[in-house]
């Protein structure tokens, strides 16, 4: 389904980069099926062309009629001066998809022309090594078959969940904001083991497959997080001593309000981008 489309990454930053790189391990695009553009960072497209050979060009030089897909992918401000770009140039059969935070498929469809098909994503980093939990909402007007070019497009990364619209900020704070939590847990992790004397890469690979194999055995062993802590928790043991700990710091509280903050933020970004349609 994906061989014959030509997908734009409108932004080249860290997440169009993960796609892109998700993308061709997964052998589904080509690199000459991929462009890449940015404002005027030049030397970032130009990384982009020497580590994965894909198509970069100036925003202006773009050949519109040609792009199957477009990916917002830059800072979610400048969403509306991308979609702007794009409102006089596109037909109804082109798609236009937003993985930034905060940009909804409704603002995309105000800003655009009327029945433009618009697909909104939230995928997260780990798409550079095809493990991204990627969540998808659809628009009004898109195509059933372009929804299915899209998942095949994101399952190159990951996992796909097909959610509601007002679940999406929710899904932003705990899968696309989450794996900063989980580096975060590392990085204090690896720096206790480095005050006790264990050298660096030896900690970090210990952390690393730690965190790994905790993930594995919920998604393998179908079991919930709550069993399999209990099942470690030997009563006067040392998880019970380290699982004190966190509950006296308010271990668990703090996961959940970074949770609920996020989810509050890619809101906040909502509102404030979502005011004041564009001048026809």
């Amino acid at each position: 389904m994906l061989k014959d489309k030509t997908v734009a990454f409108l932004g080249a930053g860290s997440m169009a980069e993960a796609m892109i790189a998700g993308a061709l391990q997964a052998e589904k695009l080509l690199p000459n099926q991929i462009i890449a553009t940015n404002n005027s960072n030049t030397a970032r497209l130009q990384e982009l062309a020497n580590e994965y050979g894909v198509r970069t060009i100036q925003k202006e030089q773009l050949p519109y009629k040609d792009i199957d897909l477009f990916i917002l992918a830059m800072k979610p401000k400048g969403a509306r001066e991308a979609l702007r770009s794009l409102k006089e140039r596109l037909t109804p059969n082109q798609v236009v998809i937003s993985v930034l935070a905060g940009i909804t498929t409704s603002f995309m469809e105000d800003h655009l022309q009327g029945g433009q098909q618009v697909i909104r994503v939230m995928p997260n980093t780990s798409s550079m090594v095809q493990q991204s939990a990627t969540a998808l909402t659809r628009g009004k007007h898109t195509k059933a078959e372009n929804i299915e070019a899209v998942k095949e497009l994101l399952q190159c990364m990951g996992k796909v969940f097909v959610i509601k619209e007002e679940q999406m900020d929710l899904f932003t704070g705990i899968a696309g904001s989450g794996p900063a939590y989980f580096y975060y847990l590392m990085e204090h992790m690896e720096s206790v083991g480095l005050q006790y004397g264990m050298p660096k890469e030896q900690i970090r690979e210990i952390v690393s497959q730690t965190v790994y194999g905790a993930a594995k055995m919920v998604i393998e062993k179908g079991t919930s997080p709550t069993i399999l802590r209990e099942n470690v928790t030997s009563p006067n043991g040392t998880t019970a001593s380290g699982l004190k700990a966190l509950a006296d710091y308010k271990g668990g509280e703090a996961i959940s309000q970074a949770i609920k903050h996020a989810a509050s933020r890619s809101q906040q970004i909502s509102a404030e981008l979502g005011g004041a349609k564009l001048n026809s």
